[in-house]
């Protein structure tokens, strides 16, 4: 049997995409909710058929963003690390 060295990896960190999608959507969804709560009137409310968009847009924005974070923690992208770097394997 050949014996193969184990490729050492490393968590990919801030530079998952993942977590990058998830912090755009999350602003926005945040803004989203607030306006949807605080500013939004009886003619907006009128224009969009009494749904208020707004703060069902944002609450789906923000469950998105929970499920890509918990995505993210549950299901880390691994990159190989080379032997000349010298940041140390989890």
């Amino acid at each position: 049997m050949a014996s193969e060295t184990p490729v050492r990896t490393r968590r990919a960190g801030a530079f998952d995409i993942r977590l990058i999608i998830a912090l755009l959507t999350g602003v926005y969804g945040a803004v989203l909710t607030i306006m949807g709560i605080a500013f939004t009137d009886d003619a907006e409310l009128q224009k969009a058929a009494g749904v208020n968009i707004n703060l069902w847009s944002g609450i789906g924005m923000l469950i998105f963003t929970a499920l890509f974070v918990l995505w993210a923690v549950l299901r880390p992208i691994r990159v190989p690390v080379s032997e000349g770097d010298e940041t140390p394997a989890e």
